[in-house]
């Protein structure tokens, strides 16, 4: 059903929102021009194309379990590489969101038989100490949401701190050309909140 349903939901697109707006999708053959780089989990309820209401061209997405961003990676550098000094996007992302399950399987502690996440995950860690140092998990369901969330928000705020060791991005935001974000989305509420509103970019 998987690859049907793909493209069943392709002919769709062509036949409404491609064909409704033509012009606006031949002109994206020309190029790119997004306005901001984000960083995201490849979770797939939190598709930033939908949340944040935006089409086709808007967005320069690199999605991750945990929204992670391991210093000296060579996906992640390539993206940032490209995404600042050849698109010159001057806005850069990092969105974090409620009910993560990478941050889950962090607090967790547990790996079972996978291979490859708890490696992953392992770029995280920092923030699970963070967060334990204030206090473990608490038992209670609700309370026990209210920390996971502590959790995501704190991972949000240590991948910030990792992008920083990309010289590409230090750089500038050094020079006051390039704004680091950190946004967390409360499925909840449907919400994006500012976790750090980074440094505002210099006026030429």
């Amino acid at each position: 059903m998987g690859i049907e349903k793909l493209m069943e939901g392709n002919q769709t697109f062509v036949e409404n929102e491609y064909a409704e707006n033509i012009e606006y999708y031949k002109a994206l053959l020309k190029g790119q021009n997004p306005h901001v780089m984000m960083i995201g989990c490849c979770d797939s309820r939190v598709a930033p194309e939908i949340t944040c209401h935006a089409k086709p061209g808007e967005i320069f997405v690199h999605r991750n379990i945990g929204n992670i961003v391991p210093p000296g990676d060579w996906n992640v550098g390539t993206f940032l590489e490209y995404g600042i000094r050849h698109l010159k996007i001057n806005t850069l992302v990092v969105c974090g969101h409620e009910e993560c399950g990478a941050m889950k399987a962090l607090a967790s502690k547990k790996s079972g038989d996978d291979v490859l996440i708890p490696g992953w995950l392992r770029h995280a860690h920092t923030a699970l100490d963070t967060v334990e140092k204030k206090g473990e998990k608490p038992t209670d369901p609700e309370e026990a949401r209210k920390w996971q969330s502590e959790l995501e928000i704190e991972n949000v705020k240590l991948q910030l701190a990792h992008l920083r060791t990309y010289s590409v991005v230090k750089d500038a935001e050094d020079a006051g050309k390039l704004r680091v974000v950190g946004l967390y989305y409360r499925m909840s509420t449907a919400q994006l909140e500012v976790v750090d509103p980074g440094r505002p970019l210099k006026v030429e």
